[in-house]
């Protein structure tokens, strides 16, 4: 455990300058972008004359050239300041971490759901290769594939919700519902179903295609014809023997999918009005509030390296032949 901590506090410290880079190219793809903050808070106060304008722009520092901007941008983050969201009157670290839960919430929860079920129907369609049970797999991995995210969560939301009445179609939790404890989680539970079975339905699909290769790929090695020569039988071959090496290139996927994750998100939150991330970056772009959508890039980006750290982790516990170094 002890060197799995220094081995990950290194990989933190290598990954400094990444994050700088991140920050520099978001800042500047950024102030590419028409508009600004201010032009946005005179459009909704109908009182955009230039004299406002200007108020505004100094208020929020606006008015200074770009590459100052950048440098107290820089300089606030060496302190770990985030910056102020001057849209919604607050710190954006406070904004982030109060939405940040939410979004992890979502995302891990998609993710267990979709290695778990993609690795299973992995398995068993490489057991019966070419066999009804494999076809049918194969096309319901590829009409998963196939069906956009917005419109499997809005075809949900029609069925369920609408139609049938039995799941909640927006939010985390009944609005003043007053539940606590148990209550409270069965609550949230209801309203997550919809949001994470939409959101883990592409990967499921992603999951199952690389799982069925690699087990193939594995059956196929020496090693597992000579157990089958000692007599042993298949599920046990499978179990014991495939399965941990087949996982290897679904670990590998797993981090490097993260990102796209977190893309997809945006759209489920949207869909749902889920209080996560992904919904507080969508009003933010449309708001210009440009200290809160650099705030929500660096914290994903730091997710995503976090959890390509731990996917690294990972490898040497399915596999003991790989090292830490």
């Amino acid at each position: 455990m002890a060197k799995d901590l220094r081995f990950i506090g290194r990989r933190l410290l290598k990954a400094l300058p990444l994050l700088l880079a991140v920050v520099l190219f978001n800042f500047c793809l950024l102030k590419l972008a028409p508009g600004d903050a201010a032009e946005v808070l005179a459009g909704e106060s109908a009182a955009a004359t230039p004299e406002y304008l200007a108020e505004l722009r100094a208020r929020f520092g606006l008015d200074r050239p770009v590459h100052i901007q950048l440098f107290n941008y820089v300089w606030k983050l060496a302190h770990l300041d985030l910056g102020y969201s001057f849209r919604h009157n607050m710190s954006v670290l406070d904004l982030i971490l109060g939405r940040l839960s939410a979004t992890l919430v979502l995302m891990v929860s998609a993710l267990l759901l979709a290695v778990t079920i993609g690795a299973a129907l992995g398995v068993l369609a490489s057991n019966k290769v070419n066999s009804w049970r494999d076809t049918l797999i194969s096309i319901f991995a590829m009409l998963s594939f196939a069906t956009p995210v917005f419109w499997m969560g809005l075809m949900m939301i029609v069925l369920f919700s609408v139609n049938l009445g039995w799941l909640p179609s927006s939010g985390m939790e009944t609005i003043a519902s007053g539940n606590t404890g148990l209550a409270h989680v069965l609550d949230v539970s209801r309203h997550m179903i919809m949001p994470v079975a939409t959101l883990a339905l592409f990967y499921v699909a992603v999951y199952t295609r690389v799982m069925r290769a690699s087990m193939l790929e594995v059956f196929n090695q020496d090693y597992v014809t000579t157990a089958r020569a000692k007599g042993l039988t298949e599920n046990r071959i499978t179990l014991r023997h495939v399965l941990r090496n087949a996982l290897l290139p679904l670990v590998t996927l797993l981090g490097v999918q993260m990102g796209t994750m977190l893309g997809g998100s945006v759209l489920v939150e949207t869909v749902f009005s889920w209080p996560g991330l992904g919904r507080l970056a969508f009003e933010a772009v449309f708001q210009r509030d440009i200290n809160l959508l650099l705030g929500i890039l660096l914290s994903c980006s730091f997710v995503v390296i976090v959890a390509n750290i731990l996917v690294d982790v990972a490898y040497t516990k399915l596999d003991p032949r790989i090292r830490l170094s």
